[in-house]
């Protein structure tokens, strides 16, 4: 077995040139399996869900994700949908916007955008049930995005938790999100910041 290779330092602000290098290369390959990390929780989210819904938190994502794709949805709508309630597990009080963090570097920033605010959009459906406001929504009235994140809301997310629903298996989208985690992160040409491509008209 050969040695383990690591740093000279204790504080980051000792760290050499050197250091940094190996850093640098050692976290290549680390890197290269985001696409698998990313797929490992899915299929975990298919053995662990949240109490009281009638399906599992991966056949939402699969449910959500196949109308996108059957809708007409380009591959950061279907991956980015796939993946909206990937943060479930760890962050469940803010899992909007974990989730929005896994998938910012790799996909549309509109995209991004509306898996980060799906959370409050989606109060519309039963945030009067708790005594919250429904509307809270509307302070985004304003944002290029907002009628984008309604529709993902009402086509996509809401309608998505149906056990007789037949979506496609992950194996159908395993190829995108691999295609995707692929991407250098945070390209311009991919971010296309402040562009709206909003959802495929129905």
């Amino acid at each position: 077995m050969s040695e383990r290779q690591t740093v000279s330092f204790t504080q980051m602000k000792d760290g050499t040139k050197e250091d940094y290098d190996l850093l640098e290369r050692l976290e290549k390959p680390y890197l290269s399996l985001t696409a698998d990390r990313v797929m490992d929780e899915l299929r975990r989210q298919g053995e662990v869900s949240l109490e009281g819904y009638r399906i599992t938190r991966l056949d939402h994502g699969l449910q959500s994700a196949s109308r996108a794709l059957r809708e007409g949805a380009d591959i950061d709508w279907v991956v980015g949908t796939l993946l909206h309630d990937i943060g479930d597990g760890l962050a469940p009080q803010n899992h909007d916007r974990f989730s929005a963090e896994v998938i910012r570097p790799f996909v549309r920033w509109d995209v991004a955008w509306v898996v980060e605010h799906h959370g409050i959009f989606q109060m519309l459906y039963y945030g009067h049930h708790y005594g919250w406001d429904r509307n809270a929504r509307d302070q985004f009235k304003d944002h290029p995005c907002f009628e984008s994140c309604a529709a993902f809301c009402e086509r996509w997310d809401q309608a998505s938790f149906d056990p007789d629903y037949v979506a496609e298996p992950l194996a159908t989208f395993e190829p995108m999100v691999r295609e995707v985690f692929a991407r250098t992160a945070y390209d311009p040409a991919v971010i296309r910041e402040g562009e709206v491509t909003g959802l495929p008209p129905l």
